[in-house]
């Protein structure tokens, strides 16, 4: 279904204004009683500054809705190896997205508890697998939202030095297009792992009853990252045992450049928007796996990249978002600026 993009919103609007004043002009102009042709002036310009406030009010607030499917959109083949990373990504739809549309629920699954939470969300139709229930019920969120009474609430909040953690419904969104890629065994990266609470709930996918599994959160915030280790560990003492045996790792580094000693991965998460998809990501991506990555600065889509075991490349752009900018550590302390 076609959703209007912002230029088209602009365009339609300026056409109506347009219109308007054409049929104001042609309505006054063979007019000459007095009385009739201030009336139809008064109506035009009453019509035009309701279409002018209309407008405005399009463009700035209008959010535009787009339904989130089971399966992933449009499909495009990069190409293989490093040649095919080194390809531009096809252009993106421009697209202001501040949600699914509302019958799927989504900014709707608060909780009063973890549990509660969780339930809303698989009563939503955005967990859907036991699986993803399991690792979110495993890691309670209240541990790592910093604002008081926020803790189960579905949607982003601040966790200092211009980073927020994301809603749960996106981090279930996430978890569930990453599933099939986090077996026990499997190898994960996280990149802005911010509070380290889905690099936490990675752990609990990759790592539960074996000892191959490995999840990794790289954070360019030390100071993030210090606060993630310290909540991590007292998350679980799964997640405190898989931390002394190195096989969950939080540290600080540019996550644009991944962390390619504990790769290649099966599955990667970057929870912020890079304008374009960064090289050493797609390189790091192992035969087989699936990357997560919201890509864009004003208009943004969460892209799927698959690699196969040939290791040719496909693309699919999954639904509409928005994002933090995935940026260097200055920018992000300077605010973006």
């Amino acid at each position: 279904r076609y959703s209007f993009r912002h230029y088209d919103r602009v365009r339609v609007c300026v056409f109506v204004f347009v219109f308007v004043l054409r049929v104001r002009r042609l309505l006054t102009a063979g007019v000459t009683t007095g009385v009739v042709r201030a009336g139809l002036v008064w109506s035009c310009w009453l019509v035009t500054v309701t279409v002018g406030f209309c407008a405005l009010g399009i463009i700035i607030r209008f959010p535009v809705r787009v339904r989130v499917g089971a399966g992933l959109g449009s499909r495009v083949r990069l190409g293989s190896g490093a040649a095919s990373a080194a390809s531009p990504a096809p252009p993106l739809p421009a697209r202001h997205i501040r949600g699914p549309r509302s019958r799927d629920m989504s900014w709707r699954s608060h909780g009063t508890s973890n549990d509660t939470m969780v339930e809303a969300l698989e009563r939503n139709g955005i967990v859907k697998t036991k699986q993803v229930a399991d690792a979110m019920r495993a890691v309670d969120r209240g541990l790592f939202v910093r604002e008081k009474g926020m803790e189960y609430a579905d949607t982003p909040t601040p966790i200092g030095h211009n980073a927020t953690i994301s809603a749960p419904h996106m981090h279930a969104y996430c978890l569930e297009f990453l599933k099939d890629h986090l077996k026990p065994g499997a190898r994960v990266l996280d990149v802005g792992s911010g509070t380290g609470y889905l690099t936490a709930c990675f752990a609990h996918m990759v790592c539960n009853n074996t000892s191959e599994g490995v999840a990794v959160g790289i954070e360019h915030i030390p100071e993030l990252t210090a606060r993630a280790i310290t909540d991590v560990q007292r998350s679980s003492p799964s997640c405190a045992n898989w931390m002394n045996e190195g096989r969950l790792v939080l540290i600080t580094g540019d996550g644009r450049e991944g962390y390619a000693s504990k790769g290649p991965y099966d599955a990667i998460h970057v929870g912020a928007a890079a304008p374009t998809t960064p090289e050493a990501l797609i390189q790091q991506l192992a035969p087989g796996g699936r990357m997560m990555i919201p890509v864009g600065t004003f208009d943004q889509s969460l892209d799927c990249y698959d690699k196969g075991q040939d290791g040719k490349v496909t693309l699919r752009h999954a639904m509409g978002v928005r994002y933090v900018p995935l940026t260097s550590k200055q920018e992000q302390i300077s605010g973006y600026r």
